[in-house]
């Protein structure tokens, strides 16, 4: 459905550049005075005189920091329209005036725009790309709130998510008022400048200074960066699929997730020597269970939030003795034991006197000392992983001897999203282009203690920060920190909105905290909400509970025999889905296609699959569409037009292009298989129990 919208060109010189892809080619051509940048058939940028594409200015960034919470404003001195373009073959030299100094240099260099500032003083930059009515765009790293992007702003800086999200609910209020934490429908731990267009093309800004992506205003998509980025790439194709799959090539495709992590559940507690007496209950309840993950294997520390870490990483031989033992008699069992890690050291812990002895934190800018962070009533050094030394002891002394020595098959790489940007770090980087570059960082650290020890594809370590590149070193995202409700913009609902966009920037696999996480101001969890998450866990990649940031306080998988016997049921139906996951992960190497995805990757000649954003196909076989209400019993289901489809319940059969009232009772999630599957025989087990 690509359309031909570029003008013909009015004299001037074409320059034809073929993308990495080889799918298409960028052109430029001069028209009337100015020039038109296309993708194959399509208009990306179209540049006049009295209508410009592109502007510089300067400015001074304030950034204000409260606990993972960023308030970012810029303080403007200068925005101008770069009018006045004189071209040269592939170069276009872009002036403010006719016959002024030109400010800015854009070279076409294959599949990308190369951008050079010629004026020292200029640190912004203003992009207007051609928009069309109706146009949808997917992508922004991962998104919570709205899977299509268009009519509306998104900042991209990696921060907390915030609680609530939603500025007009009482507890958003009541967490920015008190804990300056409520957030908006834009913040995301993983922000990631990359669009892609319903149009058929994607464009990347190369930068991890801060962006804008502005999609309110129908003429024009502006694009802001607070800095003149090196790069703007972009790619085409001719069908949503192929383009998934260019972009995961681009930002790094993920190996197969270890058959562990998904033939059962990981139980997450963090109750020291109890949690294995918990884990052995559930196993008796008639629960598959391939992981257990203890957050707490480095001990507690309480605060007002709720039960927190010790964060000195290495075992708590206090509240788990033996660890390393108790791990292998797991392994026999086929269980894995999984923990949990992040950038940095609490000043309490030996770890920080042994970094802060070493020279292996990052300082002060006004003082030759540690930065020190306040994480919320305990403080802590940040590991300076620009200094190739401080990153080699993180990924040996810590992740390889502390934890994948004694046994740790997995853990949560956690807190990618903090870095401050008033900071001095050992290779000069400023703290503003370091901060959204930081989660990306972080995980190479990660994967290179895997990849030390020979584990990667076995290991897995997941993570809720990510910015461009993520993917190439982290095997698996999580959601975040979601509120434990049904709420629209924190609730249980946004984790399909996350898996979609996330999906569409090269992340093959992703899950959620079952049970959601935060439990502020009497939010606690229903025996409803738990259920709902398991059903919606069981047919996701990975299915991982978690207590919440205030387990006394909320209710467990443990906690109720119903809410117990409908989870064991749940993680039995995950387990018997095993081998078509495998199929799965097979074909997100081969190809980059997430496993989660949004309905048009493969039902594409059907527009009625673009605006879904609720509903998944898991694999091109199974289409999901969880209960993400509270007190329904049914919801209504797309079926894509070119398939019939099969109730995996009821065996009952229905042409695909309609919408179904599907009857949902909880153990029965609306799931729907392609007629005429290779994996039909098992999609039918699972209906006769």
């Amino acid at each position: 459905m690509a359309e031909d919208c570029s003008r013909p060109p009015v004299g001037g010189t074409t320059v034809a550049g073929a993308l990495a892809s080889g799918a298409s080619d960028l052109r430029l051509r001069a028209v009337d005075g100015g020039f038109d940048l296309s993708i194959g058939a399509t208009l990306v940028l179209r540049h006049r005189p009295d209508d410009p594409a592109i502007f510089v200015g300067e400015g001074r960034a304030d950034v204000d920091m409260y606990r993972g919470n960023y308030f970012l404003s810029d303080r403007l001195d200068a925005r101008i329209p770069l009018r006045h373009a004189l071209i040269d073959g592939a170069t276009v030299a872009l002036a403010a005036t006719p016959g002024g100094d030109p400010l800015l240099a854009i070279t076409v260099e294959g599949g990308a725009l190369a951008l050079t500032a010629l004026a020292d003083r200029l640190n912004r930059l203003w992009l207007r790309c051609v928009a069309q009515p109706g146009e949808r765009l997917w992508g922004g790293g991962e998104q919570l709130s709205y899977f299509d992007l268009a009519g509306r702003r998104f900042p991209l800086w990696t921060s907390e998510p915030g609680v609530g999200r939603d500025k007009s609910t009482l507890l958003t209020f009541q967490c920015d008022r008190d804990g300056r934490s409520g957030g908006d429908y834009w913040n995301t731990n993983y922000p990631q400048p990359t669009y892609v267009s319903s149009r058929h093309y994607a464009l990347h800004l190369d930068t991890t200074a801060y962006a804008c992506f502005d999609f309110r205003d129908p003429a024009f998509h502006e694009i802001e960066a607070w800095e003149i980025p090196a790069r703007i790439e972009l790619f085409a194709a001719d069908r949503f699929a192929e383009l998934a799959g260019i972009l995961s090539t681009r930002f790094g495709r993920q190996p197969p997730l270890p058959a562990w992590a998904y033939e059962g559940a990981i139980l997450g507690f963090k109750q020291g020597m109890e949690s294995f007496a918990r884990m052995e209950a559930i196993i008796a309840a008639g629960a598959v269970v391939t992981g257990l993950w203890c957050e707490d294997w480095v001990g507690l520390r309480e605060t007002s939030f709720g039960k927190r870490l010790f964060w000195d990483w290495k075992a708590n031989d206090a509240r788990y003795p033996a660890l390393r033992e108790r791990i292998a008699a797991l392994n026999a069992r086929g269980i894995r034991f999984l923990g949990y890690v992040n950038p940095y050291l609490a000043v309490d812990g030996d770890l920080y006197v042994e970094a802060v002895d070493a020279g292996l934190l990052a300082r002060r800018l006004d003082a030759d000392e540690p930065y020190i962070v306040d994480f919320g009533e305990f403080d802590c050094g940040i590991v300076d992983f620009t200094n190739p030394a401080a990153a080699n002891w993180f990924a040996e002394r810590v992740i390889g001897r502390e934890m994948l020595d004694i046994g740790l098959a997995g853990w949560m790489a956690d807190f990618g999203e903090y870095l401050p940007t008033d900071i001095r770090l050992h290779d000069g980087t400023d703290g503003m282009l370091a901060h959204n570059a930081w989660p990306t960082i972080w995980a190479e650290v990660n994967a290179r203690a895997i990849a030390s020890r020979g584990k990667t594809g076995e290991a897995l370590f997941f993570m809720r920060a990510g910015y461009t590149d993520v993917g190439r070193y982290c095997p698996l995202l999580w959601a975040g920190d979601q509120s434990v409700d049904f709420s629209r913009h924190d609730g249980i609902g946004t984790v399909i909105r996350a898996a979609l966009s996330a999906g569409m920037v090269g992340n093959a696999y992703h899950h959620s905290d079952l049970g959601g996480y935060t439990s502020l101001y009497g939010n606690v969890r229903t025996p409803e909400l738990l259920m709902r998450w398991s059903e919606l866990c069981a047919f996701s990649p990975v299915m991982r509970s978690h207590e919440g940031n205030r387990p006394d306080d909320n209710l467990q998988i443990d906690g109720d025999p119903e809410v117990l016997a409908h989870f064991a049921a749940m993680t039995r139906v995950h387990a018997r889905l095993a081998p078509y996951v495998a199929a799965l992960c097979e074909e997100a190497v081969a190809t980059g296609m997430p496993l989660q995805r949004p309905l048009f990757l493969d039902w594409e000649d059907d527009a009625d699959c673009w605006g879904i954003e609720t509903q998944y196909g898991y694999g091109r076989d199974l289409i999901v569409a969880p209960v993400i209400e509270a007190g329904v019993d049914s919801r209504a289901v797309y079926l894509p037009a070119g398939a019939t489809w099969v109730h995996l319940w009821s065996g009952d059969r229905h042409a695909g292009g309609s919408t179904v009232e599907t009857p949902a009772p909880f153990g029965h999630p609306p799931v729907f298989w392609r007629e005429g599957s290779r994996h039909a025989e098992l999609f039918c087990s699972l209906m006769h129990g």
